[in-house]
């Protein structure tokens, strides 16, 4: 054997014997602390594609912030502990003990405790939602804090942000996050900077990636949340995200694609917590903690004792910066507390294997599970990914309700009975629960439920429900590639 064809055997020796030291290393420490769906769609990655699997693994494969960003979110989430740390666990009302249990796991899980709070609007339409802000920003008198993963200042938009600048043109203090990936392909994007600023309005980019200034985070762990607060004595949480209902696009408006949406307006004492997510936020990009003016940023308001527009309120936020996954948690736990009905509105609905247990176990009690979902998806991997549940999901008997394309149904809220609503910025889906940031209302005690039923009838009565022998008729190909896409929406 020749000196050439020596050194290359050599050397394919050598890589063989890594590739399978790397494969044995992987077989030991992918499924670690990670749920089985997952860790057995990365190692089938990296045993059969190692040349794509391990790259990809090392580079979004934790599901877990690290570095910097760790050690500013673990100050972060001391800030949020710090700000309930003197309050009851619950406001003027005792619910039953399984509720109350899933209360108290938020709070161990996120250091808010339940408040008392008022519902004071809820908005599926965008233009009366954005109404609503522009109308709570005229009567600001010292701040505003605004926080939404996708900004764009457009037609639609602009009743918000001329009422921000009026606000900033009288001395109000005006603050807006935004996240960079997320708001960057929407039209106007790099004027918004310079037209905010002339504005008056302070802004940041949440999980900013700028090489050139040492800006750099996984790309895949995003903020995902949508408030915002005046004064501290309003707030706004829900799935809107500040920019037209086609998403700034000609294609989408000429073909009627708009995305349909559920936000909330709140006072009282949970506008704190709303408040608190903010500056938590801010002060992880910004490295300013706004709660030293305690005062001032997170003020007190009278209690309220639940009842009409008067509910128990608690805010969960949830992110990697949470590698309890307290919106996984709180979901799981609510829809094994059912007795009669659960109704579920997401437009990426991506169970794990404990989601997906809770409901079918539920339609098995007895429990009627109604599932809210879009005929089409905007999205092809989660759209196919979500559709791969479907059978096991009508064989069960839950009522899927197919909403009619081409409207995106992008609501994000629950309802269980005629007990407890949680309403949000969360998907129920794998991206949701582990690798972004999001915030989601409990509240119960008052009238939110019924008023989220209510939006569930105009859904359901545009929707169409789908059947068990319809969805088993389709093709060999649709269900290749649900399958294929269910596998890798596991990966994170």
């Amino acid at each position: 054997m020749d000196g050439p064809t020596a050194t290359a055997y050599t050397i394919s020796a050598v890589l063989l014997v890594v590739e399978y030291g790397l494969k044995i290393w992987a077989i030991g420490t992918v499924p670690e602390n990670r749920r089985p769906g997952a860790s057995s769609a990365w190692l089938l990655l990296i045993l059969f594609i190692p040349v794509l699997g391990f790259p990809l693994y090392f580079l979004i494969g934790s599901k877990v912030v690290a570095g910097r960003r760790h050690d500013i979110q673990r100050r972060a989430n001391q800030l949020l502990a710090d700000h309930a740390d003197t309050l009851p666990d619950l406001p003027q009302i005792q619910p039953e003990e399984d509720l109350a249990s899933i209360v108290r796991m938020n709070r161990r899980l996120t250091g808010l405790s339940c408040v008392s709070g008022s519902c004071d609007g809820v908005y599926p339409g965008t233009a009366d939602f954005f109404a609503a802000m522009a109308a709570a920003v005229d009567e600001a008198r010292d701040f505003v804090f605004v926080e939404f993963y996708i900004v764009a200042w457009d037609e639609s938009t602009d009743v918000l942000f001329a009422a921000l600048e009026r606000a900033a043109g009288r001395g109000v203090e005006v603050r807006l996050l935004l996240d960079q990936l997320g708001s960057r392909k929407y039209p106007g994007r790099r004027q918004l900077g310079a037209r905010m600023e002339a504005a008056g309005i302070t802004w940041h980019y949440m999980m900013p990636l700028n090489l050139w200034r040492g800006q750099w985070q996984r790309p895949d762990l995003r903020n995902h949340r949508k408030l915002l607060v005046v004064d501290g004595r309003v707030g706004f949480v829900g799935s809107h995200n500040l920019i037209d209902p086609a998403y700034g696009s000609e294609k989408n408006a000429r073909m009627g694609r708009a995305w349909s949406d559920v936000s909330v307006q709140v006072s009282g004492d949970v506008v704190q917590q709303v408040s608190a997510v903010f500056i938590t936020d801010w002060f992880t990009e910004t490295g300013e903690n706004l709660s030293l003016d305690r005062d001032r940023y997170l003020p007190d308001q009278p209690d309220l004792v639940p009842g009409g527009a008067a509910h128990a309120m608690q805010l969960v936020p949830s992110g990697p910066g949470f590698p309890t996954e307290p919106n996984w948690r709180q979901f799981v736990s609510l829809i094994h507390m059912a007795r009669e009905r659960v109704a579920i509105t997401s437009p990426y609905f991506v169970p794990d294997e404990a989601l997906l247990a809770a409901i079918t176990s539920a339609v098995y009690r007895g429990v009627r599970v109604e599932l809210f979902v879009g005929e089409e998806a905007d999205q092809f991997l989660v759209g196919h990914a979500q559709r791969s549940y479907y059978q096991v999901l009508l064989e069960a008997g839950v009522v899927i309700h197919l909403y009619p394309a081409p409207t995106v149904l992008h609501g994000k809220y629950l309802t269980v009975d005629d007990r407890v609503a949680v309403i949000g910025s969360s998907n129920m889906d794998f991206r949701s629960f582990a690798l972004t940031y999001e915030v989601m209302l409990l509240a119960f005690g008052g009238d939110l439920v019924h008023r989220l039923q209510e939006v569930d009838e105009v859904y359901r009565a545009a929707s169409r429900v789908l059947t068990l022998e319809e969805w088993s008729g389709r093709s060999w190909r649709q269900r290749y590639v649900d399958n294929v896409c269910r596998l890798t929406s596991a990966l994170m």
